[in-house]
């Protein structure tokens, strides 16, 4: 018996090792690109186009006095970065950007998890209207809406920073009314019962009791939309004045000049300047994803 479950273990481990080598193959298939962003957004634009995939104008095979001349004469420092600051407006495009998120995301959590608890407590042909509108709302593609939303958009004053809110409103609600309604059929009733007859209206029997208890999944919510609405491209400009408002891709996108012409070191510097923030606040909340994606599937 102790011989089995010796084998047994040797195998486990076994498994455990080739898993691991295999998943950190993949990891490293997934950070190269981000890598080679990096390195390439400290490198002069001639660099970037001759060799992207180096670090040295002059290969290693040329001997190491060579190559660390051929590193000095590839790089130089910031220079990209001060430049694409410059050519973009960067810290105009990055508030735009970040009230746009914040304000999307906020508004967001609010109003879907109100109208998810709402569902879940009051049963009629009405609250199932409305789900089901939600779930509908995820399947539509982007494609069959945007000529519309854009004349509609125009017509209701909303080409700008707080009237794009609204609309990412309306295009983020689905997922996160579908996420918060599965969390919500898992709290018991007793608690929201027991505030009300403590004297809690219904308003605050939600933001006091229920809406602590929704914290994994508000944090998954507002990773997954602050991750979508940040790095979008096609609805601000759909929607924006891009004269007057430009959120980070559409500056980034200004990069292109007339004739196609573009300084990809100045590009390569300020997708890493985007990219940051991004990555830091998913890094910060990461840990509450699954937790709160597992949270909402299963309960009820």
């Amino acid at each position: 018996m102790a011989g089995k479950q010796e084998v047994s273990t040797v195998r486990r481990a076994k498994h455990s090792g080739l898993l691991t080598a295999l998943f950190t193959v993949i990891s490293l298939i997934w950070i190269a690109p981000l890598f080679l962003v990096l390195m390439n957004s400290f490198k002069k634009k001639a660099f970037i186009f001759r060799n992207p995939f180096s670090i040295s104008a002059n290969p290693l095979s040329d001997g190491w006095d060579a190559f660390v001349e051929g590193v000095e004469r590839a790089f130089h420092g910031v220079t990209n970065y001060v430049n694409a600051i410059e050519m973009t407006d960067f810290f105009e495009a990055f508030g735009t950007s970040l009230f746009i998120t914040v304000a999307s995301v906020i508004v967001i959590i609010v109003c879907t998890s109100m109208c998810a608890w709402y569902i879940t407590r009051v049963h009629n042909k009405v609250t199932k209207g409305i789900y089901m509108l939600c779930l509908f709302s995820m399947i539509v593609p982007f494609q069959m809406v945007m000529f519309t939303l854009s004349k509609f958009a125009n017509m209701l004053k909303l080409s700008n920073p707080v009237g794009i809110v609204i609309v990412y409103l309306g295009f983020g609600a689905g997922l996160a009314v579908f996420m918060f309604t599965g969390f919500v059929k898992g709290i018991a009733v007793e608690i929201e019962e027991a505030a009300m007859i403590d004297g809690c209206n219904p308003l605050q029997t939600f933001f006091w009791v229920v809406f602590p208890i929704l914290k994994p999944t508000t944090v998954t919510v507002a990773i997954l939309q602050a991750m979508w609405i940040w790095n979008d491209y096609l609805l601000p400009s759909l929607v924006l004045n891009i004269n007057k408002y430009k959120t980070l891709p559409i500056a980034i996108q200004f990069l292109k000049q007339s004739h196609g012409q573009l300084d990809w070191g100045a590009m390569m510097a300020v997708l890493v300047l985007a990219i940051i923030p991004i990555v830091a606040f998913y890094m910060v909340c990461q840990k509450y994803i699954i937790e709160g994606v597992l949270a909402g599937a299963v309960k009820g």
